[in-house]
């Protein structure tokens, strides 16, 4: 009989344990669903912020860009460039905040992010200096940001009005998804197809800046007028280069565009070796090595000499090193060209050495080939002693000389190059415009016991 009533109690608490397990696991997930439902309203809140800040930072740079169109004065017109570019990289920012700001809406990124630094280009110009085809494209510019900013403030109403809802980042994914299986155009939508439509056909941009149209036609100057190598002649350059057989080289990639290469791949020296030519003269234009390197057996004077024999090996004269880095047993040296006492930072080849046992394990030499020619250097307009007055008080002058460097636009410009020594004792160089006077750029150098970089 009491073992009835045992049995039975035990029935009555596992029935009492399990409905209070229900109601426990069910308040669990009303709570996770409060939880989702809460973080969902808060990105939503996130994604409607981000359009308003992108709205009203473009709404900005239309208003700029018109008071940029009436502009008489150099002085008020470089100022109002300089706003416009902090403007469109306000709107580059908030776009990003977007769940397809930089994918699907990539002709508006690309829209803000060129009209910014054309902007700013124009903001360095000399006084006066502004063509009538700059005013043209700046005008251009700025009819385009009329129409994103009325698209905008449109799209911003109907999401006010509850018309419209931003998707989140899943939703995006799964169009993006769907639409490329599909072959489709990816669009965040109807609603944001006048945007991408408005921000399709720019003016054509030619300034000296990162975005300028004339460098989609670029071609590597030191391979002008060279002829076109076959894959065997590119397979037997890289195999000269380390003074190997050509069959140990294994044809891996043929790539086109700007710089097009030949590819190969070869097992030596302990590790897989990469190397690319160049299909126009079969220059050696990069290499790599993947072999561990073991302690270091040479000092860096000696990792140095070895880097400076294998460009003279290369017929590659007139190479000066400029600054040196080691990392992992390896030496990075970097060279410049000079032309007439004149260091050509353009004409840039770097040369990684194994210090174990001096080999060549990495070779870089894209800015030389592309940029290295016969130049006819202008005498300098300004004296160095006048360049000099340009240097910041507190800097004690450790050498100086002249330097060709390198512009945003790939363009170059003679300067004085002066290395400087501040109290505290860091380095630093000044490029004093040699035509105009005016300082160009400032480099810091970061100095330690493994090298020197420079920012």
């Amino acid at each position: 009989m009491q073992e009835k009533i045992f049995t039975r109690r035990g029935q009555i608490r596992a029935i009492t344990f399990l409905a209070a397990g229900g109601v426990v696991l069910g308040g669990f997930a009303l709570q996770g669903q409060l939880r989702a439902a809460t973080s969902e309203a808060l990105l939503a809140r996130h994604y409607e912020y981000a359009f308003s800040e992108l709205t009203a930072a473009v709404s900005e740079l239309d208003t700029t860009l018109q008071k940029g169109q009436y502009a008489t004065s150099a002085g008020l017109f470089s100022s109002l460039c300089s706003q416009a570019f902090r403007q469109a990289l306000s709107a580059q920012t908030a776009l990003g905040a977007l769940p397809y700001g930089n994918v699907e809406l990539e002709q508006t990124a690309a829209f803000l992010a060129r009209t910014g630094d054309y902007a700013l280009a124009l903001a360095r110009l000399e006084e006066n200096s502004l063509t009538d085809e700059q005013r043209e494209t700046f005008s251009a510019l700025s009819q385009r940001a009329s129409t994103l900013s009325a698209a905008l403030e449109s799209l911003q109403s109907d999401l006010y009005a509850g018309t419209l809802a931003l998707d989140d980042v899943d939703a995006v994914e799964r169009r993006l998804s769907q639409e490329t299986e599909n072959g489709e155009d990816v669009l965040a939508g109807s609603a944001f197809q006048d945007i991408e439509e408005g921000c399709s056909d720019l003016p054509t941009l030619i300034y000296d800046g990162p975005f300028s149209d004339h460098l989609l036609h670029a071609s590597p100057k030191c391979l002008e007028g060279l002829e076109t190598v076959n894959r065997d002649e590119a397979r037997a350059a890289a195999a000269a280069f380390f003074g190997l057989s050509p069959n140990l080289f294994t044809p891996a990639s043929q790539t086109e565009g700007t710089l097009p290469t030949y590819g190969f791949s070869a097992v030596a020296d302990g590790g897989e070796l990469w190397v690319e030519v160049t299909q126009a003269g079969g220059q050696v234009l990069q290499v790599l090595n993947s072999r561990s390197v073991g302690p270091a057996q040479l000092t860096r004077e000696e990792g140095m000499l070895r880097a400076a024999a294998l460009l003279e090996r290369l017929n590659l004269s007139g190479m000066e090193p400029t600054y040196s880095m080691e990392e992992g047993g390896r030496l990075i040296v970097n060279f410049a060209y000079a032309q007439d006492g004149v260091r050509c930072y353009p004409d840039l080849i770097k040369v990684t050495i194994a210090l174990d046992n001096g080999a060549v394990v990495g070779y870089e030499a894209h800015n030389y080939l592309m940029n290295h020619t016969a130049r006819t250097l202008s005498a300098p307009a300004v004296s160095a002693d006048a360049a000099q007055a340009k240097v910041g008080k507190g800097l004690t002058l450790l050498s100086r000389r002249l330097a060709l460097i390198p512009t945003a636009g790939q363009g170059e410009v003679l300067c004085h190059e002066f290395q400087c020594e501040d109290e505290s004792g860091r380095h630093c160089l000044i490029y004093v415009n040699a035509q105009t006077g005016e300082q160009e750029q400032i480099l810091l150098l970061l100095e330690d016991e493994s090298g020197t970089l420079v920012r």
